[in-house]
């Protein structure tokens, strides 16, 4: 296999159907902070790693997505660096989710891969899987050798 030309899937662009909304809980629960907002229906954040774009589904659009039966994206994850730090963002995220229009949806768990996650959900239910990986989370991307 070639190596990739590619940096890894750093950016992620969500419709949404509450932007403030989501973007409170993108900003509080994981971190984000806004980088350019070009208007009032599209807020484009950053990880410091990461680019997440929130866009303002139109009025005229929203009857179009009304909740289906299944979710087609599966889930999105956050790589954390060990099963503790998994455990740390759960309590820390535990008493402030249903404010802000999430929900915890698997609690954490130790996988038959080594790996440990747990998963919960954005506004819009879109699922959010926070995981220790073995492989993963021991990488520094982005990073300097000396980190």
């Amino acid at each position: 296999m070639t190596s990739p030309l590619h940096r890894g899937l750093r950016h992620l662009a969500l419709r949404v159907i509450d932007l403030p909304r989501s973007r409170r809980f993108y900003e509080q629960l994981l971190g984000f902070q806004s980088v350019w907002e070009p208007d009032h229906e599209n807020v484009y954040c950053s990880s410091g790693t990461d680019n997440l774009a929130l866009h303002q589904i139109p009025r005229d659009e929203l009857a179009l997505y009304q909740p289906t039966k299944a979710q087609l994206l599966d889930h999105i994850g956050v790589i954390l660096d060990s099963p503790q730090a998994v455990d740390q963002m759960y309590r820390e995220i535990l008493p402030k989710i249903e404010s802000l229009g999430g929900r915890i949806a698997k609690e954490p768990k130790q996988h038959r891969d080594g790996s440990y996650s747990f998963y919960f959900a954005d506004p819009d239910g879109n699922l959010i899987q926070a995981l220790y990986e073995p492989a993963i989370s021991q990488l520094r991307i982005g990073l300097s050798n000396e980190d």
